[in-house]
């Protein structure tokens, strides 16, 4: 069973939506500790670590007698899988999305290639189980979408490359929320699993160049699926 969320995390969730869906605006001001864990219902010590939690993720800088105040867009750390989480718990904004993949374009196509050249035989059997649970559950269940995210992670891992597989956490978070976000708004219109297979065939296969392609093609008809989802 997952381990519930304690207050602070909670807390920062709360806080960290509102700030992503701009119902606090670069430069606002939270009011007081006391009168905010007072409208939270809370002590001062969860809110107080919440706040620490914010800071560290850039959304909120706090400072002695300036007080707590929301920081420019450009500070936010956008790929942490918490910030990701809690931006696609509302309504994600289009131009960001769009340089989610345009991000996910840049890398990973580059790493499924460096993987086909790179993978180990015990990273071709990780990946086969992943796409194996993907076809068992389906991308409609949290398993099948932890399987998709694993999927991607075992990509970025076969290219043995640290600063590549360092992304890991942030693009399985991306992998994970917008397959679930499009899954909440409309049905897909059909399956992705054939473009993991074919990503997964070149790699095993020791086809950069395909596996490249692949990856490509992929992520164009995931980003096709992801305006179906968007208003």
């Amino acid at each position: 069973m997952a381990r519930a969320e304690r207050l602070h995390q909670a807390i920062a969730r709360q806080l960290g939506s509102a700030i992503l869906s701009g119902a606090y605006r670069p430069g606002d001001a939270l009011d007081g500790e006391i009168e905010q864990a007072l409208a939270l219902g809370v002590s001062r010590t969860p809110y107080r670590e919440a706040i620490r939690i914010l800071v560290a993720k850039g959304l909120l800088e706090s400072r002695p007698r300036a007080g707590t105040h929301v920081t420019a867009r450009a500070r936010w750390t956008l790929l942490d899988p918490d910030v990701l989480a809690w931006t696609f718990s509302g309504e994600p904004d289009e131009q960001f999305v769009k340089g989610l993949f345009e991000l996910r374009g840049i890398i990973e196509p580059a790493a499924a290639s460096l993987a086909a050249q790179r993978r180990t035989e015990a990273q071709i059997a990780a990946m086969q189980d992943s796409l194996a649970s993907m076809a068992h559950h389906g991308l409609s269940s949290e398993d099948g979408r932890a399987a998709d995210q694993q999927f991607h992670r075992s990509v970025l891992e076969a290219t043995h490359n640290d600063a590549l597989a360092s992304l890991a956490s942030s693009v399985g978070a991306a992998v994970r929320w917008t397959t679930r976000f499009k899954q909440q708004r409309v049905a897909l219109p059909r399956d992705p699993l054939p473009e993991h297979i074919a990503v997964f065939d070149a790699i095993a296969a020791n086809d950069g160049e395909g596996a490249r392609h692949a990856m490509e093609e992929l992520l164009r008809l995931a980003l096709d699926d992801m305006a179906a989802a968007l208003p």
